[in-house]
């Protein structure tokens, strides 16, 4: 798909020849096009390489293209009316340096743009422009000051049950079989499969043992299901998408218990030569192996073994042949008229039983598929008790600028957002703000010497990395563990693991300290100790320690001094005073979640997510840009005008 011609100049009839009576100094139309879109254009040869130089018709102009998503994020209008508002809209005609009449487009051509953006990751490039230009206007330095702080974003997807995300993953497991295996090549099980997940669904008026009957029923047809994409031949099945993400939600959900050796029972292939097809209905409730041929094929009567292997091992001998299916089967009700052959009895064979068992919901990973439609929404809570939030989706990072200049009244903030990052919502917040580093020097941006933060970003390793490399990270230190009966705490001794010493409230000096060091983890600890007989005559003793113990024992971590000496700080005015400007973070997110959208995704997957996140911030400091621009103007205007006016 080649590129049109393009060219920056405004032409004659262009929306830039209109009355400045219509597009004032200050109007942000006008200063959109005089600031953001010079910006947009310098963009344009990173976003040709998402296009095809000499093949197929010509391509939608990429910089008019950014641009529409850029304002319909600042506008906060979807697809179609950002379409509708570059046919109708003289300001955003204008904004895009657009012709009167220039032809438009369908909204679908800003769904195929984003899914390019994301084909060559070019997800930033918009945040990115934007950000470089306020560097090169001083409105922002390439090392400053910020705060962080993090938000939820529910993902677009309903809430799901351990069963309905087990029988969705069926069901879309069997809907792309369905497209890519003929019926005279599907397994035997296939028409049970289709009734019990395709066409039924669970009536949720029955008792929670009829429902922990039934997931357990659909891991088992789960498992069939998997065992028979197993064979080789049928690998290009089994690396589908959606039988890849049962094959998952399989594994996060269910346990395989090796089973003992029976008698297989066998699945009937009960031929009615002239059955009528029955209704769904007379279906409900019978065997599903029941099968009739087509008409005028000969009767078939055939017995099938049951196709489940034992688990971890290869199919037994004839696995294959008893997941064969009879030419072109459709079902059919056990009529008075069918045929029914009982096998003989050295065609009985023994085969191993799994037990398919659905794990204990204590034993789920964090990580799991919450809903099929979209694996990489996961679930995540925050607070306790009535404070209890949860959300499946994911977690987005926020990190902005930090002016300590008193403002005028009326005067826009200084503050711009310079990085957001987007990831699964059951990372904490120490991993987000990792990633936030490794995404801000991407961008060209050096480590903040000051950070302001949350309790969740602070830890006595982080305290230490920050003050190696010189910098400030402010915030209140996590307060030690209160659940040792409401005795004292490590924060009540005075402890400096530097020279082995702990002193207790009392006064009483360790007599003796190890050090402890995991060896999964790597973390080292030290374990201060006191004597049992200063404990024994201690006048504290029942406010320290049990009745049955008979010293003090005390573990902390090897940087411990500096997280005591944090929350000492943090008890002091200067600190309380500095936090001050950690405050403006949950404005600015608020800013976000209501004007551009933040708390709810518009697309499925974390990349698509990401990408409407950076369009987010971008015309959030657009935003922020053009009225700090407007303020600047207006000043210089009334400065003209004061002399004459006597002022």
């Amino acid at each position: 798909m080649s590129l049109p011609d393009f060219s920056t100049q405004s032409q004659l009839f262009s929306t830039a020849g209109l009355s400045g009576e219509l597009f004032a100094p200050t109007d942000r139309y006008r200063l959109f096009a005089k600031k953001v879109y010079p910006v947009l254009v310098r963009t344009r040869s990173r976003l040709e390489g998402c296009y095809c130089a000499d093949n197929g018709r010509a391509a939608l102009e990429p910089v008019v293209m950014l641009g529409v998503s850029l304002l319909q994020y600042l506008e906060g209008v979807p697809d179609r009316q950002a379409a509708e508002m570059l046919r109708y809209h003289a300001g955003w005609n204008f904004a895009l340096n657009r012709q009167v009449g220039d032809k438009g487009f369908h909204p679908t051509a800003l769904v195929y743009f984003r899914q390019r953006l994301l084909d060559h990751d070019l997800s930033t490039i918009g945040f990115a422009a934007v950000l470089d230009a306020l560097v090169e206007a001083g409105l922002v330095a390439r090392k400053n000051r910020q705060r962080l702080d993090s938000t939820q974003m529910f993902g677009r997807v309903a809430s799901m049950s351990r069963l309905d995300c087990v029988r969705e993953s069926l069901r879309l497991a069997l809907k792309e079989l369905e497209g890519a295996v003929p019926p005279e090549a599907r397994p035997v099980l296939w028409i049970g499969l289709w009734e019990r997940h395709v066409e039924s669904q669970i009536d949720y008026r029955v008792g929670s043992e009829t429902l922990a009957r039934k997931l357990a029923e659909s891991g088992a047809d789960a498992w069939q299901l998997l065992a028979w994409l197993r064979d080789p031949a049928r690998s290009a099945l089994a690396a589908g998408a959606q039988a890849q993400l049962l094959a998952r939600v399989f594994a996060e959900q269910f346990e395989v218990q090796p089973g003992g050796t029976a008698p297989a029972p066998r699945e009937k292939i009960v031929v009615a030569a002239s059955a009528p097809a029955p209704s769904s209905e007379a279906r409900e409730g019978q065997d599903s192996s029941v099968i009739v041929p087509p008409a005028g094929s000969p009767t078939q009567v055939q017995e099938l073994a049951d196709p489940i292997p034992s688990p971890g091992t290869e199919p037994p001998a004839g696995a294959d042949q008893a997941l064969a299916v009879a030419p072109r089967t459709t079902p059919a009700t056990l009529a008075d008229n069918a045929v029914d052959v009982q096998p003989q009895e050295d065609q009985t064979r023994t085969l191993v039983r799994p037990t398919i068992q659905p794990r204990d919901s204590k034993d789920l990973a964090s990580d799991r598929v919450q809903n099929p439609h979209d694996p990489d929404a996961t679930y995540a809570a925050k607070g306790k008790g009535e404070q209890k939030k949860e959300h499946v989706g994911y977690k987005v990072q926020v990190a902005e600028t930090v002016s300590e200049a008193v403002l005028a009244p009326g005067e826009p903030t200084r503050n711009f957002i310079s990085g957001i990052v987007t990831h699964a919502a059951r990372e904490s917040d120490e991993e987000g703000a990792e990633k936030m580093e490794l995404e801000q020097r991407a961008l060209g941006l050096d480590k903040p010497p000051v950070q302001y933060v949350d309790a969740a970003y602070i830890s006595a390793r982080k305290l230490v990395e920050a003050a190696a490399e010189g910098r400030e990270l402010i915030g209140p230190a996590p307060g030690p563990s209160q659940n040792n009966g409401g005795r004292f705490t490590s924060e009540q001794f005075h402890v400096t693991v530097e020279q082995r010493k702990a002193i207790c409230p009392v006064g009483h000096e360790n007599s003796q300290c190890s050090r402890l060091e995991e060896a999964a983890t790597g973390l080292v600890y030290y374990r201060f100790e006191w004597d049992t007989s200063t404990c024994a005559a201690c006048p504290l003793r029942s406010q320290c320690i049990k009745a049955e113990h008979k010293h003090r024992t005390l573990v902390v971590g090897e940087h411990h001094t500096a997280l005591q000496g944090r929350r000492q700080e943090q008890q002091t005015k200067p600190f309380k005073e500095r936090m001050r400007h950690r405050n403006a973070i949950e404005g600015t997110q608020s800013e976000l979640v209501r004007a551009h959208g933040l708390r709810r995704a518009r697309y499925r997957g974390l990349a698509k997510a990401r990408l409407q996140n950076y369009f987010s911030a971008a015309a959030c400091n657009i935003k922020r840009w053009l009225r700090r621009t407007a303020w600047d103007i207006q000043n210089s205007l009334d400065a003209k005008l004061s002399p004459a006016t006597g002022g």
